[in-house]
């Protein structure tokens, strides 16, 4: 079996813990993931079986897409729901959260969108002098960050029955949101970072994943549903093939002398009339008349070829170690 599958990741479970009960459902060893989830977390998260667990250094800097619920009245020290409140370090009296009005909030969000910074939480499993972050948080201890260039395409609210803002209660209110954003971007960040601009504490209260790169929710499988399938001997009717994975690559169809060429590594010269604006290294992918995915090749601008890199031919993969 060699492709991937959508996975709607349930609350609860990390992506590794995903990874593991997919590995257990299909029988495969080389299961990986693309774009880690953090366990509270639902939605999509691109699992990779087999062969195919060689792409996945062209997913996973894909753009993604979020659903979130961010709850104005306080912070919590993970910047989420599974963490415990935070004291405010406001200088100025907290406005009630239902006070505040749709002009405020979407010039807060207009803030927030575009090429803008962030500092990446303590609770993330980003490494600074070989530990991860989350580790040092939970012994109490924090650390110097560097702030990190990221891009925020959209942030907009999601009405709720005609209304931007849920009240729960005296104290907090919901805004729902549609975020689309630059891999490496921390929603629970643009959360706090969201209050921030309103003078209130903020925390992530819900994230769904709802789109990674190109591949999408509706068109996302459940652990069960998987098990179900897999237990019917259908399992492999949900994998997405490897050409498919890769569709946001241009691509070169070749012939069969080229598809021996590909599978042995050997350059291919490109035909002028198949570049197109590409840029030195362009990560091609390079399939046959049948439209099955032999390799991913880089483009060399200056020898106009594409160098054949990550070999999927079943044939080739299987003979090597």
């Amino acid at each position: 079996m060699t492709g991937a599958f959508i996975i709607d990741k349930p609350a609860g479970r990390t992506s590794h813990d995903v990874v593991a009960r997919v590995r257990k459902i299909i029988g495969e060893r080389r299961v990986g993931h693309t774009g880690t989830l953090d366990p509270f977390a639902t939605g999509v998260l691109v699992i990779l079986v087999g062969r195919a667990t060689r792409l996945a250094q062209f997913l996973s800097g894909a753009d993604k897409e979020y659903e979130a619920v961010i709850r104005l009245g306080y912070a919590t020290d993970t910047g989420d729901v599974t963490g415990t409140r935070a004291p405010t370090n406001f200088t100025t009296e907290t406005r009630r959260t239902t006070e505040f009005h749709r002009e405020e909030i979407e010039t807060a969000m207009a803030s927030l969108r575009g090429e803008i910074e962030q500092i990446p939480p303590m609770y993330s499993a980003k490494k600074i002098g070989g530990r991860k972050l989350y580790e040092l948080a939970r012994r109490g201890a924090e650390v110097a960050r560097q702030p990190v260039r990221i891009r925020v395409s959209e942030f907009e609210p999601i009405p709720h029955e005609g209304s931007f803002l849920k009240v729960n209660d005296v104290e907090t209110t919901d805004l729902r949101v549609r975020v689309v954003c630059s891999a490496g971007t921390y929603i629970r960040t643009l959360a706090e970072d969201f209050g921030k601009r309103l003078g209130v504490g903020a925390h992530l209260a819900e994230l769904r994943r709802t789109r990674a790169g190109h591949l999408r929710i509706e068109d996302a499988i459940t652990l069960e549903r998987l098990a179900e399938l897999s237990e019917s001997n259908l399992a492999e009717s949900k994998v997405i093939q490897p050409d498919a994975v890769l569709s946001h690559l241009p691509t070169i169809e070749l012939s069969a002398e080229e598809v021996t060429r590909a599978i042995h590594g050997i350059d291919l010269s490109v035909d002028d009339r198949a570049v197109v604006n590409w840029e030195d290294n362009q990560p091609v992918r390079l399939r046959d008349a049948s439209t099955q995915l032999i390799a991913v090749g880089f483009y060399d601008q200056a020898r106009r070829v594409v160098h054949p890199k990550v070999v999927i031919a079943a044939e080739v993969s299987e003979a090597r170690p």
